[in-house]
């Protein structure tokens, strides 16, 4: 019979696409709008699991930009735990979209909110970056002056990029209830108090994290009008919720929601794109081999199949030392700290 699906290819097909496949899925799992070359200048953002993209791309050989490097002779974990080299710039993760739309405005202005450092054990922090200096700093003076020279490196930075990559993670978060300023931890679990009259919980619906795509894009074109944008939704599942049920459905919810809204605007964008990394983490034919242990962390074989699958749909050779051990050092994850306070 002529219908529509008689022509569709073995892709197209659940048996003959997965349940028929190794977990490993080809480049044919996604046609890029746009190429990645090696002339592309590329900036990375986004939560735990995007660390894992930037670390590919420079193993490629293709150019990630990085607007704050190490300082010279610092060994390369303590600069990792500082913050230095996981994405083009020192701002840590960022899991949501509504995070990602404020730090632009903030490079901006130049301008940081003086009310944005947190203190614990006589130290100060970054609101905004809590994790980056384990230490904590000598005063919150410093924390300012560092934040502003933060800013400004993001500017010729984002100026600079071709394509903006980033991995969205989470849809809830904590925010200043004076300002809305998401933070990338609640206040109290890495620096800083928790004040329920100060602090507010928020999990963003799909209307919201759509306006927030939208409102990433006009920014990010404020940089540079030609600045194409990679979405993709990271796979790893939530550490704790915060909405008052289980962690299970929470996650399930938070992903749906990414995935939908990502696709939608990407979809919308000539200059959008979304990558199905969450989608061939969560394959079922890798019958949760590439989840560790614990259920949450994605194991080396799991990032290898994301980063050959993205690679190979670009045309891009891996890239020496590409295997799984080397394609998933560890990412830094805030989040991950909410385990320590699990009864």
């Amino acid at each position: 019979m002529d219908h529509p699906y008689a022509s569709l290819p073995a892709s197209a097909f659940w048996r003959t696409a997965v349940a028929g496949t190794e977990p490993d899925l080809p480049a044919a799992i996604h046609a890029p709008k746009f190429a990645l070359t090696p002339d592309s200048r590329i900036a990375t953002a986004g939560s735990c699991f995007a660390q894992h993209l930037g670390q590919a791309l420079r193993r490629a050989g293709l150019e990630v930009l990085d607007a704050e490097p190490a300082p010279p002779g610092i060994a390369p974990g303590l600069a990792q735990r500082h913050g230095f080299g996981l994405y083009s710039g020192r701002y840590g993760n960022i899991y949501s979209v509504r995070q990602m739309v404020q730090l632009l405005a903030e490079v901006a202005s130049g301008r940081p909110d003086p009310a944005l450092v947190w203190t614990r054990r006589g130290r100060h922090h970054d609101a905004l970056r809590p994790g980056l200096d384990p230490e904590g700093l000598d005063s919150a003076a410093e924390v300012l002056a560092i934040r502003r020279r933060h800013l400004a490196r993001l500017r010729p930075m984002l100026a600079r990029a071709d394509v903006f990559v980033f991995t969205l993670g989470l849809t809830e978060a904590w925010q200043c209830r004076r300002s809305g300023r998401v933070f990338p931890s609640c206040p109290g679990v890495i620096a800083g108090r928790f004040d329920p009259d100060a602090h507010a919980f928020v999990n963003f619906s799909y209307p919201q994290v759509l306006e927030d795509l939208g409102r990433m894009r006009a920014a990010l074109h404020g940089f540079n009008p030609q600045m194409r944008i990679l979405l993709t939704v990271s796979p790893v599942p939530l550490t704790a919720t915060a909405a008052g049920g289980h962690v299970l459905p929470a996650t399930q919810y938070s992903k749906a929601t990414l995935r939908a809204a990502a696709g939608d605007f990407a979809a919308a964008h000539g200059d959008a794109d979304y990558f199905p990394a969450y989608e061939i983490v969560t394959n079922p034919a890798a019958r949760g081999a590439f989840f560790a242990d614990d259920l949450r962390q994605v194991t080396p074989e799991g990032v290898a199949a994301v980063m050959r699958a993205f690679l190979a749909a670009h045309g891009i050779a891996a890239g020496e030392g590409a295997g799984p051990a080397a394609e998933a050092s560890d990412p830094v994850c805030e989040d991950a700290m909410l385990e320590a306070f699990q009864r």
